[in-house]
């Protein structure tokens, strides 16, 4: 069945788990939980609920431990366990509310409105999951001396903006995929071995655009997958060290 174009809002879930241990900028900033951080004059998790209500969205949910609960009541948002890892948890939000499903995290300080509903208007009508994801270039421009991770394809290197719509029923199979794939999400090439030799030599050649390499993972897992250009470069920042906190907390 083909996917439909996301006409409605979906629900949202805000990722804000632990990856366990010592948080470096929940040590630096002094609370709890990453997500507690202050930037501007609310915690991150605030700023990203109230981007995405600015975007229209009415139902939110957080998977998150319970560190977390009493700032998720304060918010009037669906708290719901965190799991394992990112893509578990959004495995298992996506069995409790089903799609469409936007999916973000709590350390996405920066997150505007605007980019939430731009990203859902550019998702092709035919895609089952979508991405967003911004050029160096951009990230440069509206970022600069913000540090990031990009991914080198042929069509120039690009950077993810933790933005994704899962937005037909088959993006279950792109979860689990995603869950496949999670240890090697800075690791490009590991993610393009598992597509076999054709696809890895041309990505090692550098004549895989990034556009090919996410529509061929996509029929690995057996959906439509997509990728939307952000137009902003800053939806490419997140906060994940020290320094990040301190960039957004200048730009807040």
């Amino acid at each position: 069945m083909a996917a439909l174009a996301v006409v409605n809002p979906p629900v949202a879930l805000v990722l804000a788990g632990s990856r366990g241990g010592v948080d470096p900028v929940a040590e630096h900033a002094g609370v709890t939980d990453k997500a507690l951080a202050i930037v501007g004059d609310e915690t991150m998790l605030a700023r990203v609920v109230a981007a995405l209500r600015g975007a229209g969205i009415e139902r939110i949910a957080v998977a998150a431990n319970d560190k977390l609960r009493s700032e998720t009541e304060r918010l009037g948002v669906e708290h719901l366990p965190a799991a394992g890892g990112p893509s578990a948890s959004a495995a298992a939000a996506l069995a409790i509310v089903g799609t469409p499903l936007l999916v973000t995290t709590a350390d996405h300080a920066l997150l505007r409105p605007a980019w939430v509903t731009e990203f859902i208007a550019a998702v092709p009508p035919h895609a089952d999951v979508a991405v967003l994801l911004a050029r160096r270039e951009a990230v440069e421009a509206a970022a600069p001396g913000s540090v990031r991770t990009y991914l080198r394809f042929a069509d120039g290197d690009w950077s993810g903006c933790n933005l994704f719509l899962l937005a037909s029923e088959r993006a279950d199979a792109a979860v689990r995929l995603w869950q496949s794939v999670e240890a090697d999400r800075k690791r490009p090439w590991r993610i393009v071995r598992r597509l076999g030799p054709g696809l890895l030599i041309r990505y090692l050649l550098g004549r895989l655009s990034l556009a090919d390499a996410v529509a061929a993972l996509g029929r690995r897992a057996g959906v439509t997958a997509a990728v939307v250009a952000a137009r902003d470069g800053l939806a490419a920042v997140d906060v994940d060290k020290p320094a990040d906190l301190q960039f957004v907390r200048a730009r807040a």
